[in-house]
């Protein structure tokens, strides 16, 4: 058992609110499911100030929120620029009164679909173009630095790489599957990097500062092979309303995918079997992917992994004050990041057999006085990964470190 009492340090344009105290956090990031791109996070934060001291906050004002985990360190939860904020008097009396903050922030995937790019890309790989989209629009060109300023006052550590950075994160280059090249045609930039990053099977998102960043296709299989799974029991977690669902929305047996230039082409997948059982469920794709034989890999792909339904959690919680959760556990949630695999164990035998496995899409905080909980969106893990090969298993993996419940239909990942 640990006690556990949440520690915040709340940074707006690099000043420390210390004199006022969180009443309210709810912190939404990643996306719904495994359909999507992830939106821009969200954080809604209302702080109590005490002293009526000087609340010196702006729209666009840079946000950090950090949560001390059990080393005292603080992590970082969610980084982004305040869109909204209010002030309003909460208690009122003869010697001194308290006064609410409520502010509202965004992530910097806010900024993409407000930006407007040609889109002009050459023949390459899906990493690299999506890296060619972002860097024109998040590195400040020479002519946009604020003119009064001097090397005296510039962070000297800064390198030259990352100098004038204002949002982005780590993007997996080259990337997996070579895409076709893109003539100018005036199109907003989160559209633009979304159908990039669909086209190679990867995903965009925020990290945990809020910086932008990408994920190809493989960075999931190579990942859980380098660190394997965060282990979880459902016995910490909120039990009352626990769920697994399996849904004929999540089945797809008919697979059309376009591809090339323009999407002119296109290649298709049909499961035979599971349109016998559940009926046609088809679905369009469209990509850029160059090669016809990319393409077909792609369908095939999805045919294979999401032709007959996988039961899935609709959201798992854990109150992170919760005594029974041992420090690494929680520190592990307090570090929770998108495509962060899990086991969770303990759950009923009829339930993904007692073991369930899968990825983070999304989470969310919520926090009151002296309470914080997170709540989990996972996917299967059967609908992310590429089937390891067999000589991709590491060299030391025994028999005995394989989960005894893994079936064959399911080893696409051995770690």
């Amino acid at each position: 058992m640990s006690i556990f009492n949440p520690v915040y340090r709340v940074t707006i344009n690099g000043v420390e609110y210390q004199s006022s105290v969180l009443a309210n956090l709810t912190i939404t990031s990643g996306r719904n499911n495994i359909y999507e791109q992830a939106q821009a996070g969200y954080i809604n934060i209302e702080l109590i100030n005490l002293d009526a001291s000087n609340v010196n906050i702006d729209i666009n004002s840079a946000l950090t929120i950090e949560l001390q985990d059990s080393t005292a360190t603080f992590v970082p939860i969610f980084g982004g620029s305040v869109v909204e904020i209010s002030i309003a008097v909460a208690e009122l009396g003869n010697v001194a009164f308290a006064q609410r903050v409520k502010i509202i922030a965004l992530g910097a995937l806010a900024r993409l679909p407000k930006a407007l790019t040609n889109g002009v890309l050459t023949q390459d790989f899906d990493g690299d173009q999506i890296y060619t989209i972002l860097q024109q629009v998040l590195f400040a060109s020479w002519q946009e630095v604020p003119q009064a300023l001097t090397w005296a006052t510039y962070d000297p550590a800064t390198q030259w790489q990352d100098a004038e950075n204002t949002g982005l994160g780590e993007i997996d280059q080259p990337g997996n599957y070579e895409l076709a090249a893109r003539s100018s045609d005036r199109i907003d930039v989160y559209s633009l990097v979304a159908a990039l990053a669909t086209s190679g099977l990867g995903y965009i998102y925020e990290d945990a500062q809020g910086l932008i960043s990408y994920a190809d296709s493989t960075h999931r299989t190579t990942y859980l092979a380098a660190n394997g799974y965060v282990d979880l029991t459902a016995n910490h977690a909120q039990g009352a309303g626990l769920s697994i669902q399996a849904r004929a929305g999540d089945v797809r047996n008919t697979i059309t995918l376009k591809y090339g230039t323009n999407s002119a082409s296109e290649v298709s997948a049909v499961n035979s079997q599971s349109v016998g059982l559940y009926g046609q469920l088809a679905q369009i794709f469209t990509t850029t992917v160059k090669h016809q034989a990319d393409a077909q890999d792609q369908a095939d792909f999805y045919l294979e992994l999401r032709a007959f339904p996988e039961f899935n959690f609709n959201s798992i919680t854990y109150q992170l004050t919760n005594p029974e959760i041992d420090d690494g556990d929680r520190d592990a949630l307090i570090n929770t990041f998108m495509g962060m695999p899990v086991s969770i164990a303990d759950l009923p035998l009829n339930m993904s057999s007692g073991t369930y496995l899968g990825f983070v899409e999304g989470w969310t905080f919520r926090a009151a006085y002296n309470e914080i909980s997170i709540s989990l969106n996972l996917s299967p893990l059967a609908y992310s990964l590429q089937a390891m090969r067999w000589n991709d298993v590491p060299i030391v993996e025994t028999w005995l470190t394989v989960i005894p419940t893994l079936d064959w239909e399911h080893a696409t990942q051995v770690a």
